[in-house]
């Protein structure tokens, strides 16, 4: 090949890549300086108050050793202690309310936000979704504007897109990382309504609440976990789910959803073909609870959920989160599959705000200041119980009513002569006995049993 025909081959593969579009970078400098003035950072404390631990384990003298120094030496010796931990959050409204993760605010005694510009003030817990993982705190800034965080429309977000995450990673504040989204869609088992976005933007401990923003500068995501060991792979919440609740955070303090009352599994292609269903799809109802407005509708055990409003159900997922964003009192029609055919039927909506909460279902253990679990097989394995009913003992309130009356460890078998044989067995008895009362308990303590007294507080 001669000197003229390489310049000829250079210059057709000079135009040859001039025509390719460049892979175009967002500019990551201008975005963070514009975007950092909207996100704070949240410090946090609070008051525990340590519980008597479990001991694990076959009894035996070292267990007996172990147990006894904690309760001579370390019960007198620990005393409530704060805790402080480190969040994000970012400014949704020029009069100073600010979106951040439940847990990041939940229980606190005082919460400290910081703005960009180094001013700190005290915030004050709004209103909460637990569910969720969203909280909404309030600033008091006077008559002063802060800067906002423009809300984007997750559900327009593409897997591959650039984001920003800017957060409190470690206590670094304003610390700004970038990625891309690796999914969408993610279930991760933090609750009835995961639809996490996925993402390789670093997010680390602190970074809790803070914004991932799409490259327009737009919040797409509100960060919120992280995988245990996994480098590199971080969730956020969907904004859109964060702006439908919004409102309601703010009115109210709280969140009301949508709720049928019925307990559901996936169907799988072998229990479709065991059905007579062709595809495997919808949410199999595995119980229906008394009383719920499935019951009452006429659902039953063994109905498959095709669709709800004419909206077919993708995913089992999908089944809690419609229902969910229902107007309690309002009318639905779900597409059942029952006995080789299609039907629909009209369901009255309830409110699970109305439903049994941990709130009212913790005031026996309350009255008695004790932390309590079921005695499940994977229980009784565990801690190596030799009981296989009766109500576990986890944890002893420290100075509260049952304290050297009652040892983390201990299986609760009666109360004033009757037996139990669940939590919600002892609630019942509980739930009439006033406060001040003496209650009689029969304890299972390793391999004897015994009967103490507790004054309800």
């Amino acid at each position: 090949m001669n000197i003229k025909s390489c310049r000829i081959l250079f210059g057709c593969v000079a135009l040859l890549l001039l025509a390719i579009p460049a892979f175009a970078v967002p500019d990551f400098a201008e975005l963070a300086g514009k975007l950092k003035p909207s996100v704070v950072n949240i410090s946090t404390s609070k008051t525990v108050r340590p519980q008597r631990p479990v001991f694990p384990g076959q009894p035996s003298p070292y267990n007996d050793f172990f147990e006894e120094f904690f309760n001579r030496f370390f019960q007198g010796q620990q005393t409530p202690h704060e805790e402080r931990s480190l969040g994000s959050g970012f400014i949704i409204s020029a009069d100073g309310y600010i979106l951040t993760n439940d847990h990041v605010v939940d229980d606190a005694d005082t919460i400290k936000v910081r703005l960009s510009d180094g001013r700190e003030f005290t915030g004050a817990v709004q209103g909460l979704d637990p569910k969720l993982d969203l909280a909404l705190v309030k600033i008091d800034v006077g008559r002063e504007q802060l800067p906002v965080a423009d809300l984007g429309d997750s559900d327009k977000l593409k897997v591959g897109e650039w984001v920003m995450a800017i957060g409190n990673p470690f206590g670094l504040e304003q610390t700004v990382t970038v990625g891309i989204v690796s999914a969408k869609g993610r279930v991760i088992g933090a609750g009835p309504y995961d639809d996490f976005i996925q993402t390789d933007a670093s997010i680390n401990p602190g970074n809790s609440g803070g914004p991932l923003f799409n490259e327009g500068g737009q919040v797409i995501g509100i960060n919120t976990a992280i995988v245990a060991g996994g480098q590199g792979i971080g969730f956020a919440i969907p904004v859109n789910a964060a702006k439908s609740i919004i409102p309601q955070l703010r009115e109210t303090g709280h969140v009301v959803r949508g709720w049928i009352g019925v307990a559901v599994q996936e169907v799988t292609q072998d229990l479709a073909d065991s059905f007579g269903l062709k595809k495997a799809q919808g949410a199999l109802i595995t119980d229906v609870q008394e009383g719920s407005p499935a019951q009452k509708a006429g659902l039953h055990r063994g109905d498959i959920i095709l669709e709800v409003n004419g909206e077919t159900l993708r995913t089992l997922a999908d089944l809690p989160k419609k229902v969910a964003d229902l107007p309690v009192g309002g009318k639905a029609r779900l597409t059942l599959f029952r006995d080789g055919h299609q039907k629909q039927i009209n369901v009255t909506i309830g409110s699970q705000e109305k439903q049994p909460a941990q709130a009212k279902e913790s005031k026996a253990e309350m009255a008695l200041g004790l932390s309590l679990t079921d005695i499940t097989p994977d229980v009784a394995s565990r801690y190596r119980l030799n009981v296989e009913k009766g109500v576990l003992v986890t944890g002893v309130e420290p100075d509260g009513p049952a304290m050297d009356k009652v040892l983390a460890g201990d299986v609760i078998l009666e109360v004033n002569g009757t037996p139990v044989t669940s939590t919600s067995a002892l609630r019942g008895l509980l739930k009439n006995i006033a406060s001040g009362k003496i209650v009689r308990l029969l304890v299972q303590r390793r391999d004897q049993t015994i009967y103490t007294t507790v004054k309800t507080k």
